[in-house]
């Protein structure tokens, strides 16, 4: 219990997942039934990371006889925007009353991720059902909604009374330890409030925190309290505790909201024990702020450009030592790092067209040295279509330039911070992926650069590949401290670098290792998204409805 509250770091907490309602519909399902139309059901399957196996997440209720059915029966999923959530869809005809799926006549099927629903125009995703070779088989529709009590944010202000004295020479250096408890009967530690020193009587400032990492979702379900005397070598004393719950706290400053700080070991002792100090709610108030998802369904594309290192330092592409190699069994790890991260967000650009650039090649006819040539080879148009075209280009051009140097990020990302300067409206966000295997060569310039940008929509991820050192790159990474340039620092940390070979896993499974390593890239996307539209006041567009969208209700 002491060592966790050590190692809380509230800016690494995991806030459990928004929650997404996804409603379905089919149409034009296939007809089985010889004396009625159809009696559907669809389930629901989910893919496990790195595993190719499905699991049954749920089924809507079964609707009789109608090949149009809406189901009223939603699925409630978590959403996390770092992973790829593959999901798959069965269709099928019940005609007994089991519920075993192999004594039901299959309709059809379709995949997709739970990324390109919400995605979609509006929340709004049509896909065909197959799985039936020679017949069609209608559609199945797809709409996603976020729950509306993910986005409440509560700022709560609390003070105590008369808390035990833990120190020999002073009072007590108070602070808060607040958890919210899980399904399972544990707790998750979710806040720390600051120490105030020298005080039995603290007031502590006020603090901010989404109500989903206090409860989940749930307003009934307990919040625990503990209560420590801060100590300068970890070992914090134990106060006391009490429990309470986001609905109590809800009510704000009552008679209710003192509650008693009790230490179970001083109770069991002493019989004349009544508590060890009492803390009182003295504000309480909840604002609803805009998520990520809002942003993504009222039409804010993410724009995706991709930067590969072509220096010399690579090695040789012809040997197998290369970490451009092209092994035809498996891919290198600049192919799977572009993989893994561009598969999870081409879900957020709906035309698929991604600019791709190398730097620190020689390109032919004339040797000039390039710190920022379009993969695709046409100097009008860089893009490239989909995450297979951006592959192609990349292999493409291997066989075709010289490996050179040195290694320069900034006109990379000044090629990139000109785009972004054109559109700060927030109907697009520009994410930069680059992919290197050294260290940098134009370190000051690429601070300026990174300065710059972190005013504009951007987010730049850093993956570095190979055996090098990259501490130099921990600089640009602002997690610590903020990147400057000649006094100025950048208003956002706009910069997230990993190397590789820490999310590599050690059987070798390549879909595990791309699957970790774009969870911990893209983790920060989010958030560093909602940062620039706050600062900016930018609010999201109202969300596309069924009721904006043709051809919703044409059969019903």
């Amino acid at each position: 219990m002491m060592a966790s509250i050590g190692e809380f770091d509230p800016l690494n907490n995991i806030v459990p997942a928004t929650k997404i309602e996804v409603t379905v519909s089919c149409r034009d399902l296939l007809h089985v039934d010889t004396f009625s139309k159809s009696d559907p059901v669809v389930v629901l399957y989910l893919q496990g990371i790195g595993t190719k196996e499905w699991r049954e997440f749920g089924r809507t209720e079964v609707i009789d006889n109608t090949l149009n059915p809406n189901f009223v029966r939603k699925f409630f999923l978590d959403f996390f925007f770092e992973e790829k959530q593959n999901l798959r869809f069965d269709v099928y005809n019940v005609d007994s009353r089991s519920s075993n799926i192999s004594k039901f006549d299959f309709l059809g099927q379709t995949f997709c991720t739970l990324g390109e629903i919400i995605g979609s125009t509006g929340g709004r995703l049509e896909n065909s059902l197959s799985g039936i070779p020679g017949k069609k088989l209608g559609a199945i529709i797809f709409t996603a909604e976020e729950l509306s009590n993910c986005r409440d944010i509560a700022t709560m202000q609390l003070c105590a009374n008369k808390l035990d004295k833990k120190d020999f020479f002073g009072k007590s250096d108070p602070f808060l330890v607040f958890y919210r408890s899980n399904e399972d009967g544990t707790f998750t530690i979710c806040h720390k409030t600051e120490v105030v020193k020298n005080t039995l009587n603290p007031v502590w400032q006020p603090f901010t925190i989404p109500v989903r990492a206090l409860c989940n979702g749930d307003y009934d379900r307990t919040v625990k309290v503990d209560v420590y005397d801060w100590d300068r070598d970890g070992s914090h004393d134990f106060i006391g505790e009490f429990t309470t719950s986001y609905r109590d706290f809800s009510r704000g400053q009552n008679q209710f909201n003192v509650y008693e700080v009790l230490n179970p070991k001083k109770k069991g002792k002493k019989k004349k024990y009544i508590n060890s100090g009492t803390v009182t709610l003295l504000s309480f108030k909840v604002e609803s702020e805009y998520t990520f998802v809002d942003f993504i369904r009222g039409g804010t594309q993410l724009n995706f450009t991709v930067a590969i290192d072509f220096t010399a330092s690579n090695g040789d592409p012809s040997q197998p030592t290369s970490l451009h190699y092209m092994n035809p069994y498996q891919m290198n790890a600049y192919a799977m790092a572009l993989k893994a991260v561009g598969d999870i967000i081409q879900d957020y650009d709906s035309d698929k067209l991604f600019p791709a650039y190398g730097f620190g090649a020689k390109l032919p006819p004339d040797g000039k040295i390039s710190h920022a040539f379009p993969l695709s080879g046409d100097n009008e148009n860089p893009n490239c279509v989909g995450i297979e075209g951006v592959l192609e280009a990349y292999f493409q051009s291997i066989r075709t330039v010289q490996l050179y140097g040195p290694t320069n990020f900034s006109p990379v990302i000044n090629q990139v911070a000109r785009s972004a300067q054109d559109v700060t409206d927030g109907s697009q966000y520009f994410v930069l992926l680059m992919i290197t295997d050294g260290v940098i060569s134009d370190m000051v310039q690429t601070k300026e650069a990174v300065v710059n940008a972190a005013a504009l929509p951007m987010s730049i991820i850093i993956i570095g590949v190979g055996p090098a050192e990259f501490d130099a790159m921990e600089e640009l990474d602002g997690d610590e401290v903020r990147v400057s340039f000649r006094g100025h620092f950048a208003e956002r940390d706009i910069v997230q670098f990993v190397p590789f070979r820490d999310y590599m896993d050690r059987s070798g499974n390549q879909v595990l290792s791309m699957a970790r390593l774009a969870k911990d890239v893209l983790a920060e996307i989010p958030e560093q998204l909602l940062g620039f539209m706050k600062t900016r006041g930018i609010e999201p567009r109202p969300a596309l409805t069924s009721s904006d969208l043709p051809n919703l209700h044409r059969h019903i």
